[in-house]
């Protein structure tokens, strides 16, 4: 997910705890917790500064997102809050615990993918039901807010706990949905990938045979459409491309599967997932002219 989805499940974890009987320094410290919780997996955002081998494509959402790591993020924030605001209630752990867990595992739904198996799997788990910016989540916590705020005879922690269960239905029902198409294709295609679209429950199937790529744009309630086909230059070597733009080798590694293309001007790979309006923002290649 996004930063700001992140930032809101940190402050929607931060409304949905009962802090009747905190203190102002309590709450500060959950404060801190929740929304730090619901961001230190981004941390490797950092990794971009000494990275010389273009291996950032892989580190990112990488062993920070492991989910073996969550109790040790969580920890972390234990120690912090001990030190900063000298409270050593283990219930701030497991508070944490909940945020890094959160964070990790809404990141799979999205096709962007995560190594939640690291180090024991480099696989990417990634499931593209859910939009890495999804506007029905951001939606839900604002009725949230503006219900806490107009019905006065509701506890605020508990607008905010419902609102959790209605998220969690939403990435349900949405990922049910993306299960159903992804079924319907399997068959079709030899690899598929789907990625979810912005507008709720509309989908990119993206499925490949041999040197064809279809991208469709579909739903269970409405009709396929094929977007666009792509051919792939899959018998191109890529070696020179992999030596003089690691960047390239990362993406190959990282995808399901790229579209290679060589032409008079470029030889490159990316990513269709992200191919939109004739182009895709994952794409890595070197000019010809760099080639001897």
């Amino acid at each position: 997910m996004d930063t700001i989805t992140h930032t809101l499940f940190g402050l929607g974890l931060y409304k949905a705890v009962n802090k009747e009987q905190m203190s102002k320094k309590e709450k500060y410290a959950l404060l801190f917790t929740t929304v730090g919780a619901s961001q230190i997996p981004d941390i490797d955002v950092i990794s971009q500064l000494w990275d010389s081998a273009g291996q950032y494509q892989m580190w990112h959402r990488g062993i920070t997102h492991s989910v073996f790591l969550v109790p040790v993020w969580a920890f972390l924030f234990f120690i912090m809050n001990r030190f900063i605001f000298r409270i050593k209630s283990f219930r701030f752990f497991f508070i944490a615990l909940i945020g890094v867990f959160i964070h990790d595992t809404s990141d799979i739904f999205n096709a962007w993918g995560t190594g939640y198996l690291e180090p024991f799997s480099s696989a990417r788990l990634t499931l593209g039901t859910v939009s890495i910016v999804d506007f029905v989540i951001w939606f839900i916590f604002l009725l949230a807010f503006i219900v806490s705020k107009t019905r006065s005879t509701r506890k605020e922690y508990t607008i905010y706990r419902i609102s959790w269960i209605v998220i969690a239905l939403h990435i349900v029902i949405q990922s049910t949905q993306g299960y159903v198409l992804y079924e319907q294709y399997k068959n079709s295609y030899d690899e598929v990938a789907l990625s979810a679209r912005f507008f709720p429950w509309h989908f990119s199937v993206i499925g490949k045979n041999d040197a064809t790529i279809d991208i469709v744009h579909d739903s269970v309630l409405s009709e396929a459409n094929l977007v666009y086909r792509l051919q792939s230059s899959d018998k191109a070597n890529l070696e020179t491309l992999f030596a003089k733009n690691p960047e390239a080798k990362t993406l190959y590694q990282w995808s399901p599967f790229v579209v290679i293309v060589n032409n008079e001007e470029r030889l490159g790979i990316y990513d269709p997932r992200f191919y939109q309006n004739g182009q895709s923002f994952l794409f890595e290649y070197i000019e010809k002219t760099q080639i001897k």
